[in-house]
């Protein structure tokens, strides 16, 4: 569930003249005249506690609905800073941060600095924002939220009763979207967010801009480089997005990858049988999962909010794909259900990752996916490529085609995607685990032959999405020091390998640890495990 904290804020109006054009926006760079050197934000007060604690600012900013219209309607994107603590004489500029989703509210990434190794953060100052849309921006889209209720229909549609009622569902909510956000829908596409980057840029008053993208914001960011390449200091992708693969092709390759982790993460269960009780094998834990997810159709669970069915079965364990770090609290989730009957922690654990109550990340999430390009039109063919998946990937296929489907029916006009080229960006550091299944590692070596300045650390067998500034030191301190002088992993030749590798952090050992899915942090504070959900699509 992604987490939007709210930020005070006075506002800045840029002038129309500021506004580059960006006919057509599908193929080379687009450059821009020279920012002023000064600032004209007015900042004020956050109203994040953890923002506060850390002397952060926050402003809201008005840009163009519509750039090809600059005088016309605006949008409010909302900012925040966290400025720098050096001399002005090391001052490196200012890093703007992108969580990813996309949807992720970006807001308190301000923060982001802090976990940076040997104090290298402290030289810049860090934006935050929260794309439009999103969170504290205005307006802020939404459609339904209860859209992610409980007890719905099976995920895979066995009959055409199910498939109807999804179908059903999915169209539905993009027809609330479509009455209950205006004229935005139309311009939510990534390109609009990239020219809000440039806008922002322009209200701090800077030259260039350096950034940091998550998951999908490293695809923004590549739309960024191709359309502002002169803009660009320094760059971090951490879990690339292959930009051929854009959108409906990139949804089918995260179902193979999540069905391979899940499978990892049963064998790791299994091999802490002790602990848990599911099973010696990965063979019989999946099995077990399977079965009791069946059970749960048959006979939904009485939760304390509602029916929890074998669809929010599954989407309970979602994180077990992404992140390392939940395995210990979903392995306890898993085996408290099947051994004590614990419905409780099976209901918290589907409301984390649901969002059940606010769907403005999700309505942003298809706000731009489903008008970055154009879906396919055809449910047979979403029905025969998820039928044909489904076969070897069943955990996450069809539950994924129905958090997509909503692009069937969209109502915003769709776009063309940018041609990609990093041909003009001077320098760019990207990490990938290997097992990533949000950003499946081919991409960043796609990636890396677009960018011929980039250097790709790789992290082989690691299975967590978009992990870089939390607690792999080979990783973390590879990025400090290309923060602090530039220095990058030297490039190999060829396009088929990485530059260099980190090994990946070990597995939890439930054994020595205690099952805790935070470290209680003070209350309204940000954890570091705040802002890596943030990027989970």
């Amino acid at each position: 569930m992604r987490k939007l904290l709210l930020c005070a804020a006075t506002t800045f109006t840029l002038a129309a003249s500021a506004v580059p054009a960006i006919a057509q926006a599908n193929t080379g760079s687009v450059r821009t005249s020279e920012a002023p050197t000064v600032s004209t934000i007015n900042w004020g007060t956050c109203e994040s506690a953890g923002l506060q604690r850390r002397g952060a600012e926050c402003a809201t900013i008005q840009v163009p609905l519509d750039y090809d219209n600059p005088a016309g309607d605006k949008v409010g994107l909302a900012i925040s800073r966290i400025k720098h603590e050096v001399t002005d004489d090391k001052y490196q500029g200012v890093m703007l941060v992108n969580p990813g989703g996309p949807g992720g509210s970006g807001l308190t990434l301000s923060v982001l600095g802090e976990y940076v190794p040997k104090d290298a953060g402290l030289a810049y100052d860090w934006i935050g924002f929260d794309p439009r849309g999103v969170g504290s921006s205005t307006p802020a889209v939404s459609c339904d939220p209860q859209y992610a209720e409980f007890n719905r229909p099976q995920y895979e549609p066995t009959t055409k009763a199910i498939e109807n009622a999804w179908r059903t569902k999915a169209s539905g909510y993009a027809k609330d979207c479509g009455d209950k956000n205006g004229p935005i829908l139309d311009h939510l596409k990534t390109t609009d967010t990239a020219m809000d980057m440039n806008s922002i840029r322009e209200a701090l008053g800077a030259k260039q801009i350096n950034y940091y993208g998550f998951s999908y914001g490293t695809y923004l960011g590549q739309v960024f480089a191709t359309l502002y390449p002169d803009t660009l200091r320094r760059v971090v992708f951490d879990g690339t997005v292959d930009p051929k693969d854009v959108w409906y092709e990139a949804n089918l390759n995260q179902d193979v990858a999540f069905d391979r982790n899940m499978n990892i993460w049963f064998g790791w269960v299994a091999e802490h049988n002790d602990v848990y009780k599911l099973g010696t094998t990965a063979e019989a834990v999946s099995k077990l999962f399977y079965a009791t997810q069946k059970k749960l159709y048959d006979a939904p669970a009485e939760g304390t909010q509602g029916k929890l069915g074998g669809s929010e079965w599954t989407d309970a364990f979602l994180y077990a794909g992404y992140y390392q770090s939940t395995w210990l609290w979903l392995g306890e989730t898993f085996s408290a259900f099947i051994n004590d009957n614990d419905v409780d922690a099976l209901q918290s654990a589907y409301l984390d990752v649901s969002g059940l109550g606010n769907d403005n990340g999700y309505a942003v999430y298809t706000g731009v996916q489903c008008s970055d390009v154009q879906w396919p039109q055809k449910w047979s063919t979403w029905e025969r490529d998820n039928t044909r998946i489904n076969k070897i990937a069943p955990f996450e296929t069809w539950a994924n085609a129905w958090y997509n489907a909503p692009c069937l029916d969209w109502p915003a006009t769709a776009g063309q995607p940018v041609k990609v080229t990093g041909k003009d960006v001077k320098s760019l550091l990207m990490i990938n685990e290997t097992l990533d299944a949000a950003t499946p590692y081919p991409g960043s070596l796609a990636v890396r032959k677009l960018f011929p300045n980039a250097s790709l650390i790789a992290v082989p067998g690691g299975t967590t999405h978009s992990n870089s500034l939390n607690g792999n030191a080979c990783v973390d301190d590879q990025i400090a020091d290309y923060l602090i002088d530039g220095t990058l992993p030297a490039r190999r030749p060829g396009d088929k390998a990485a530059d260099t590798e980190c090994a990946a952090m070990p597995q939890p050992d439930p054994s020595v640890q205690t099952l805790q899915k935070s470290t209680a942090p003070t209350a309204g504070d940000i954890t570091r495990w705040d802002l890596q959900k943030i990027s989970k699509p």
